[in-house]
């Protein structure tokens, strides 16, 4: 095991799980929460900070500002704290209780935005108020992870390789897409390297990343009601978009079988065994999936009944933990 003295240093990189004697379709399932973030953010996070000192733009007496739904707002907290500088999350009332808690502790500032702009939605109040903030004063840095190249640069420098030394043999890869740093990371790194690999954007219903109608969504991660600006659909062979009420269904599935993950973790397995059913109904190929993170941070809604009760109503009821075998 390594030493470290820096928290952003570790992060187990080469762990998997087979999800065939699980769920029947042949799916590794690539687990990135083993870190002190918990979560596939901590890279960006360091790649994002290494780089702006780089350039110059953050100095000491500098304060790092970012709009985060959770799990990179935790991770800046993280990397914030190591390196001497002040850190405020803004977020909205999507973002878990654990994750707002985890910021402070590590000596970061939340702001929750609470009501939607009337076009952009949620994201779209959270950006305005990042940039009122950054306007008032010099010390505020805004590192934007929706436009910044060291958010799919860190995937594109990590993620990828660790799959491909993994699945050399690789034919298709899952992957969510909130600000799509991941996709883009991973999928320029397949384009550039030559790979085989279909590359798959599991997106939410209601999101509009990819021209989606917008529509309430009540689970952070993945999504959005602003289109990515590092989003280039040329490096994406196809898309998928899951229900929320079927992202629940399938972190209980993994629950019931130990494995507790989180909401994005739910909705991408969930749109890879409808398209691994739809396109390798004999199991014949390669095909891993991305877990950003794990479950923790959602025991209060997703893993909770009353919460599924308010969120999908009638339908609450039939999201329970059975385990399910084949196509669904």
């Amino acid at each position: 095991m390594p030493v470290i003295v820096n928290p952003q240093d570790f992060h187990q990189d080469d762990l998997y799980v087979d999800l065939a004697p699980l769920l029947g379709r042949n799916l590794h399932l690539k687990c990135e929460g083993f870190n002190f973030a918990g979560s596939i953010k901590l890279k960006v996070a360091a790649e994002m900070v290494a780089q702006a000192e780089r350039d110059g733009t953050l100095r000491p007496g500098s304060t790092i500002v970012e709009s985060s739904s959770g799990n990179l707002g935790v991770a800046l907290s993280i990397v914030a704290a190591n390196r001497g500088y002040r850190f405020v999350c803004v977020t909205d009332t999507r973002c878990n209780l654990a994750a707002k808690l985890m910021m402070t502790a590590l000596g970061g500032q939340v702001y929750t935005v609470t009501e939607p702009d009337p076009v952009s939605g949620l994201l779209g109040a959270r950006l305005r108020y990042v940039r009122e903030l950054c306007a008032s004063s010099p010390q505020y840095v805004w590192l934007n992870q929706y436009a910044n190249s060291g958010n799919w640069r860190a995937h594109y420098r990590h993620t990828a390789p660790s799959i491909v030394r993994r699945f050399g043999n690789l034919d298709v890869l899952f992957v969510g897409a909130g600000t799509t740093g991941t996709l883009m990371g991973c999928a320029r790194y397949l384009r550039d390297t030559r790979q085989r690999a279909k590359v798959v954007a599991v997106d939410a219903v209601g999101s509009v990343t990819f021209g989606g109608v917008p529509a309430p969504r009540h689970i952070p991660g993945l999504g959005t009601s602003v289109r990515p600006p590092m989003l280039d659909e040329r490096y994406v062979d196809d898309v998928l978009h899951v229900r929320e009420a079927d992202t629940v269904r399938m972190c209980r599935t993994l629950a019931g079988h130990g494995f507790l993950f989180g909401g994005s973790t739910g909705t991408v397995v969930s749109g890879a065994l409808d398209w691994l059913a739809a396109n390798d109904p004999q199991g014949r190929m390669t095909a891993v999936a991305i877990a950003p993170d794990l479950g923790e941070r959602y025991l209060e809604s997703i893993y909770q009944p009353g919460w599924c009760d308010e969120m999908f109503g009638a339908e609450a009821g039939h999201l329970g933990r059975e385990p399910v075998t084949g196509s669904h």
